[in-house]
């Protein structure tokens, strides 16, 4: 189950605190350095502008979600550097959603967020995709975070919810389509992750089910 305290947050969002132990914690860190070893970390920039994230990027799975000046914001079944598939979603990944997403298809992209030192995420909706009915689930490695969660309108007021190693987040049903983010990473409070900061693993359904 969810933690209560999360009672106060919008419909359909859960927190599983410590849903993974220290031991799956770092099996789940060198899955992630396996598959970085095919499909390397890269800074993505903004679609327009061209301005950098503060996160560094990778994916598991036969999508990956992208992001460049000129395409923008898009799922592509290569890596755009190395041009090579993504790695294959590690089965402990495919077991959590299986076991918190209520969604009878399996997810098809999982973003990898490497935050370093001062990196953060602004507030946003998880919108690219085609089938919404499926929930985005996000797990939390290394170095505790501060996420944020409002409404459905741009620039509402939001709530925070201290994020550890081991945590796992579902937005689903109403929180599917509410504002979200990450407004500081505790840097250096852990040493899980090779050379500090924090890894997010966020699965996603892409396409509806009768279109697969």
């Amino acid at each position: 189950m969810g933690d209560a305290a999360t009672e106060k947050f919008p419909s359909g969002f859960a927190h599983y605190p410590l849903y993974f132990d220290i031991a799956a914690q770092r099996h789940l860190i060198e899955a992630v350095k396996a598959g970085v070893a095919d499909a390397p970390f890269y800074q993505p920039v903004m679609p327009r502008t061209g301005t950098p994230l503060s996160v560094v990027m990778s994916n598991f799975g036969p999508l990956g979600w992208v992001t460049d000046k000129a395409q923008g914001y898009r799922y592509t079944s290569v890596h755009p550097k190395t041009h090579m598939p993504w790695p294959v979603l590690p089965q402990s990944l495919q077991d959590l959603w299986d076991d918190v997403s209520g969604y009878a298809a399996p997810p098809e992209a999982c973003l990898i967020n490497w935050y370093r030192e001062d990196a953060k995420m602004g507030l946003h909706v998880d919108n690219d995709e085609h089938d919404v009915r499926a929930p985005v689930v996000s797990v939390s490695l290394g170095d505790p975070a501060m996420f944020r969660l409002g409404g459905p309108k741009r620039g509402g007021k939001t709530q925070g919810i201290k994020l550890f190693s081991g945590d796992v987040v579902v937005l689903g049903g109403e929180a599917r389509q509410c504002y979200h983010g990450v407004s500081k990473v505790y840097y250096g409070q852990s040493a899980l992750v090779p050379r500090g900061g924090r890894i997010n693993l966020t699965m996603r359904r892409v396409n509806e089910i009768d279109r697969v």
